[in-house]
């Protein structure tokens, strides 16, 4: 029966788990063709509102350019053309009295026409005559500028909608002329004490004049090929809106420099009415932002979304600009989006009332443009974006995923309510089927009660003739074995406790006798220690230098170093030498030895020649080698000096030399010589180089351990962080410069191991 209901329910679980399994690959497979398709309209939807709004933008600056280039080409003609100038000024002056003619203001020394002319004139104070009057060429450029009230009304009323146009003169005189006719001046000494003090150009618009002088000698620097120079976002001083300018340069009649600027103003609701009526879904909206990040226009529900903190940008001189940057965004999303990514869908994910809410955007660059913001004009590449919640793009993707998530659903629950009902009939055939012998099951439970509580008499009957009767007898027999096994534990733990005494004792005396290996291992390294130490240079030896300061400083990374230094005198020669034997240690300890005792040896036999010197104490060190069966050897380098002359020979380590100057030397041992130890005879490698030494220089000798010595993160401390140690010092005694090297080098090291010997000798010239 078991066999029978395992088997139907095996079949039950197979099939509802196929099925359910296929209905959820079908429903998996329709939600990701259905996802994909509406995701890919969405997005495009998103590409082609920007890509529109893109282009509105672009047609509004192409309809001010070009009304910005018809200006400046009828001035530039006037400036071009002076017999015509002359003909149309004086025209205008026979016609228009009021346009060439000036009146001067004594509180705000400055001059200006009465109202009634279609443009007002400002001359500054310093373009006037001691009579108040402009001067002669001041006069010629009022009257040359008159032209501006032909053209620049019927520009006004067409075109692009503009707030005003406008001719400056050059920087040796820059009248102002504005259409329509305002208060110029008298606004300016409002808003802008000290103005009229100030050349024109550098109050206010600094450093966009000497860019356009510099395109006059060279055109191909213009940052974007075209004459057109945009302002970025400013509050204009008569209007008080926040307002972008366009100028475009007028040049002298030779080319060669610059004779003055036309322009014109658009506010920035011009702009934003463009981009603040975008709309995508239900909440999307639009956003123009520079490229260092400043948005020139975007909707107030926008600008809370992304989280926009607005500040003024005010100076003691000059325009006031707009400080509206995405960087300073409260939503760190907003502060680190990427402007370049040309048409790209980002998905960020914007805090709103404390969650974090998805959006995608999707940002276009326009057309490049020549930019002055305070200084020279700069290239800039302005970029609109689209700002979306992904629940409203998704929308109809939502819902239809959420359609297939219930139909699915449904399947399923069907499905499982089906399969569970078919086991509940099973089962209950099965235990009806199997209570027939759970009697015999019940009292093999009992037994084994019996059993746990120690009682080990318990034994069972049961009558049946199937495998039930078979684990009955088995049972039994187990509960005699148990009870045999239990009455003689006790002799076996008595003879197991013993076998434990005899293996304490002889783990005893092997901790006794290792203890007696390690502390007599450890009085030899006491010993070789000592030794080592022992023949180093005393601090009396080093003070009897004549001329010289000698400071060294070695410490071991073991109990026996492998590092040599020493500093041997034999009348008035005076031999330094450093080294670095391979690894450090006992056997590496015992070559530094035998490697100081040669070398004074050589020294008291009297030999002086340099080259001689070494060779001589290689052949010793290397038959030594050979009888110990090492495989040590050693760097090592010898600086000879006998007053004047400072002489060194030996490969190792770079010598550094520190000038009285500050000036720091590297000299490179790598061509004087190898290795002591490799070759019984080195003579052929062996070469001297002398070194100028002079009062008040420094020579600093290291063996490896120092610039091979590493920092927590494992960073070494390196040869130029030493000449950056050394030169620091220089001025100070040898004595000062080691400790204070060592200091830096201790504090670089921090908590990590020292892995090999530190060995550091600083010579100074007294």
């Amino acid at each position: 029966m078991i066999v029978v209901g395992g088997a139907v329910l095996f079949d039950l679980l197979v099939s509802g788990g196929l099925a359910l399994w296929n209905v959820q690959r079908l429903s998996r497979d329709a939600t990701t063709q259905v996802g994909q398709g509406l995701e890919k309209a969405s997005q495009d939807y998103i590409r082609s509102s920007t890509d529109s709004t893109v282009a509105q933008v672009g047609l509004l600056l192409d309809q001010v350019h070009s009304d910005v280039k018809a200006l400046a080409g009828v001035l530039q003609a006037q400036i071009d053309r002076p017999i015509r100038n002359d003909a149309v000024g004086a025209a205008m002056a026979r016609a228009d009295p009021g346009a060439v003619t000036v009146s001067f203001n004594m509180s705000g020394n400055w001059a200006q026409n009465l109202p009634g002319s279609p443009s007002v004139v400002s001359v500054w104070g310093y373009l006037l005559d001691k009579d108040h009057h402009p001067l002669p060429q001041v006069q010629a450029d009022i009257e040359t500028s008159a032209v501006l009230d032909l053209v620049a009304p019927n520009l006004l009323g067409t075109g692009a909608s503009k707030l005003q146009m406008y001719y400056i003169g050059p920087k040796e005189r820059p009248i102002f002329r504005t259409a329509p006719y305002t208060d110029q001046a008298q606004t300016f000494d409002r808003l802008y004490p000290g103005h009229d003090d100030a050349n024109f150009w550098d109050f206010f618009f600094p450093g966009i004049y000497e860019s356009w002088q510099q395109w006059a000698q060279d055109p191909a620097s213009r940052p974007v090929p075209e004459n057109i120079t945009q302002t970025a976002p400013y509050t204009d001083a008569i209007t008080g809106k926040l307002i972008v300018s366009f100028f475009h340069p007028l040049w002298t009649a030779d080319r060669r420099g610059v004779a003055g600027t036309a322009g014109a103003d658009i506010t920035l609701d011009q702009l934003a009415e463009i981009v603040e009526h975008v709309k995508v879904a239900e909440s999307g909206f639009g956003f123009l932002a520079m490229s260092n990040g400043n948005v020139v226009a975007i909707n107030a529900a926008g600008e809370k979304v992304i989280g926009l903190r607005a500040a003024s940008d005010a100076t003691s001189k000059g325009v006031t600009g707009l400080d509206r940057s995405l960087r300073n965004s409260s939503q760190n999303a907003v502060a680190s989006l990427p402007l370049d990514t040309d048409g790209v869908v980002q998905h960020i994910a914007l805090s709103e009332n404390g969650e974090d809410v998805p959006y995608l955007v999707v940002t276009k660059q326009l057309r490049p443009s020549n930019l002055w913001v305070n200084g020279p004009v700069q290239r800039e590449v302005m970029s609109l974006g689209i700002v979306v919640p992904e629940r409203e793009i998704y929308a109809s993707l939502i819902a239809a995923r959420q359609q297939i998530a219930q139909a699915t659903n449904r399947i399923l629950i069907y499905q499982i309510l089906a399969v569970l009902v078919s086991l509940l009939i099973v089962t209950a055939a099965v235990f009806a089927a199997s209570k027939r012998i759970t009697s015999g099951i019940r009292a093999l439970a009992g037994a084994a009660k019996r059993i746990e509580a120690k009682d080990y008499s318990v034994r069972v009957d049961i009558r049946s003739k199937d495998e039930v009767a078979q684990a009955g007898l088995a049972f039994n027999r187990m509960a005699e074995q148990i009870s045999f096994h239990t009455e003689n534990l006790e002799k076996l733990v008595a003879e197991r406790t013993e076998e434990i005494e005899e293996a304490k004792e002889e783990i005893s005396a092997l901790n006794t006798q290792l203890k007696s290996e390690n502390l007599r291992l450890g009085a030899e390294l006491d010993v070789a220690r000592h030794i080592q130490m022992m023949v180093l240079p005393r601090a009396a030896e080093l003070r009897a230098v004549e001329n010289l300061e000698i400071a060294a400083y070695m410490r071991p990374a073991d109990e026996v170093g492998g590092d040599y230094y020493d500093v041997l005198q034999n009348g008035g020669s005076l031999k330094i030498g450093i080294g670095d034997v391979t690894g450090h240690g006992l056997e590496s300890g015992v070559l530094m030895l035998m490697v100081q005792s040669v070398a004074r040896a050589l020294l008291e036999a009297g030999e002086t020649d340099p080259s001689k010197f070494l060779a001589h104490l290689n052949r010793a060190i290397f038959k030594n080698i050979e009888r110990t069966r090492t495989d040590k050897h050693l760097t090592l380098s010898f600086l000879d000096y006998d007053g004047e002359r400072l002489t060194i020979s030996g490969q190792h380590e770079d010598l550094i030399v520190i000038r009285q100057t500050g000036e720091v030397e590297r000299i490179d041992t790598g061509d004087l010589g190898l290795p002591v130890g490799l070759e019984s005879d080195i003579s052929p490698f062996v070469d001297t180089r002398e070194i100028a030494f002079q009062t008040g220089d420094l020579i600093v000798l290291h063996t490896d351990g120092v610039t091979e010595a590493e920092n927590p993160r494992g960073e070494l401390f390196g040869i130029d962080r030493l000449c950056q140690s050394a030169r620091r010092l220089h001025g100070q005694t040898a004595e000062a410069v080691k400790d204070g090297i060592i200091e830096g080098l201790m504090a670089y090291i921090g908590t990590q191991k020292i892995h090999d010997d530190i060995t550091l000798v600083v010579m100074r010239h007294r």
